[in-house]
């Protein structure tokens, strides 16, 4: 380790802190980098070592998670800014404080770690990767939970560490990168061969279990049309354009010969009980006839609530699934009294104070298959999502990421659907308003997909699969007994030794 003498100024620190989170987001869709947020997290872990006392490690890592999630997230700026129609400079103060908040739980790793003294070893092996795992995880939950730029998102094929998905979920993979970080710093400060056959062992047992089959095929493959409308966001919910719009997917809908056709998250701007009986006979023939199913993407109202819906269309009884975990500000109105005017008279965000649907929705029984529904944003909490098995065959996400303009919002939203493919080892079919529709393999990889902000229709094979992962089995508990093993490992190291008896050095 550098002398005390020989260390840069705390701004150097700083600045290289940040500089190493904004480039760990390299490592994320579009540009996959995926070895650069390990060696982020290394540089971050490094930095760490050399930091004086708790309170310098809390500001280093706050800058690592401002670097990240000011360059990760940066796309909320579009939303606010484009679509909202809050004013330039509010929008990126907005946003910049959105990242800066985000960004304290990375500092609370900073200063947790370095309230323990313990063996450098210990503290790059054990605690380092633990503490960061632990603030991302609860990231997922907190306030609702933000589980986006989980490191883990990052390590889809062909990354080694892919393999551990199926087992731990996309906080295990987590933990894999913090651990590959510190194993590699740990061996490139003391060249240790017993800790570099470890790090090579972990890395060759993740590309082992890539190939492990934890699903079967159920069934044969049925044809699929994912349909991509290309609504522009600013004109999508215009009373005057009602029409059109319900024409426009009226006729999309029609072009399909698939046996399953998907359209997007709230493709029909009207309320499912505003549309008129013959417009819901025209856009379900055409499936009927051929003895196949469509999902549609409405809002409804049941009494004084209202709720972001997929109904089932077809020659299936019709179903619907109710979204249940709602977008704080987005469909829900946190601290009303506080926030209400704000996102009522300032944004005019449409149909932003929705109903939960309920937690323990039947997977939709449409086109031979049981297909577990989520909409948008709920794809991102794995552990919400593997709640459908291993009842449904087939998970079906519906989106509408035209909020976010041209940003990478949607290739980072595509990335986290293709890690749940892989965690509940069940195809993903995504379809959306302007991007990414595509069709993902049980294996996370893409098989197909439409090009962004084009109008279009997807059409592919699905397969139905049965079958349990172990995460899909147990879910975040495995990565969470990990966790709690690993910090108690690091309490024992860290635990002061009793007092020397007096002779006890001459027995």
């Amino acid at each position: 380790m550098a002398s005390s003498s020989s260390r840069p100024p705390f701004i150097g620190y700083f600045l290289l802190s940040a500089a190493a989170g904004a480039l760990a987001v390299a490592g994320f869709a579009p540009l996959n980098l995926f070895p650069l947020p390990v060696i982020a997290l290394g540089v971050l872990f490094s930095l760490w070592l050399r930091a004086a006392d708790a309170r310098t490690a809390f500001l280093l890592g706050w800058a690592f998670g401002f670097g990240l999630f000011a360059a990760g997230v940066g796309w909320i700026y579009v939303a606010l800014h484009d679509y909202g129609d809050m004013p330039f400079p509010l929008a990126l103060a907005a946003t910049a404080l959105f990242a800066a908040f985000l960004a304290l739980l990375p500092g609370l790793a900073g200063y947790l770690q370095a309230k323990f003294p313990m063996p450098t070893g210990a503290r790059l092996i054990l605690l380092m990767p633990a503490v960061w795992t632990s603030m991302e995880l609860l990231r997922g939950y907190l306030f609702t939970g933000f589980p986006w730029l989980t490191l883990g998102y990052s390590q889809l094929s062909p990354s080694m560490l892919a393999g551990y998905a199926p087992i731990i979920g996309v906080y295990g993979v987590s933990l894999m990168v913090a651990l590959t970080a510190g194993l590699a710093l740990w061996v490139y400060h003391t060249r240790s061969m017993l800790m570099l056959f470890i790090l090579i062992e972990m890395l060759i047992g993740g590309s082992a279990l890539r190939m492990a089959e934890w699903t079967q095929p159920l069934g044969e493959p049925f044809s699929v049309a994912l349909v991509q409308g290309n609504v522009p966001q600013e004109i999508k919910f215009e009373e005057d354009r009602s029409f059109s719009s319900l024409e426009h997917y009226r006729r999309l809908a029609a072009a399909s010969r698939a046996r399953l056709t998907v359209l997007p998250e709230t493709a029909l701007p009207l309320l499912r009980e505003e549309l008129p009986p013959e417009y819901i006979r025209l856009l379900a023939a055409p499936a009927f006839a051929r003895k196949g199913d469509l999902l549609v993407g409405l809002f409804e109202r049941e009494g004084e609530q209202y709720f972001n819906s997929v109904v089932s269309l077809g020659s299936s009884p019709e179903q619907h699934y109710r979204k249940n975990h709602l977008v704080p500000f987005g469909e829900f109105i946190p601290l009303r009294p506080l926030f209400g005017p704000l996102i009522n008279d300032v944004l005019h965000i449409p149909m932003s104070d929705l109903a939960r649907g309920g937690i323990a929705q039947a997977p939709l029984e449409v086109a031979g298959q049981k297909v577990a529904v989520d909409i948008c944003y709920e794809d991102v909490f794995g552990e919400e999502i593997v709640r459908a098995l291993p009842v449904a065959t087939l998970l079906v996400n519906v989106t509408n990421d035209a909020w976010y303009g041209h940003s990478h919002a949607a290739v980072q939203h595509n990335q986290i659907s293709q890690m749940r493919a892989l965690e509940s080892g069940r195809m993903m079919l995504r379809a959306t308003n302007t991007g990414v529709t595509s069709i993902i393999g049980r294996d996370g990889v893409v098989q197909d997909s439409l090009p962004q902000h084009q109008e279009g229709i997807l059409n592919g094979e699905a397969q139905g699969y049965t079958g349990l992962t172990p995460y899909a089995r147990w879910g975040n508990a495995i990565v969470i007994v990990m966790l709690i093993l690993m910090l108690l490992a690091a309490q024992a190291i860290a635990r002061p030794r009793p007092p020397e008896t007096p002779g006890e050095k001459t027995k």
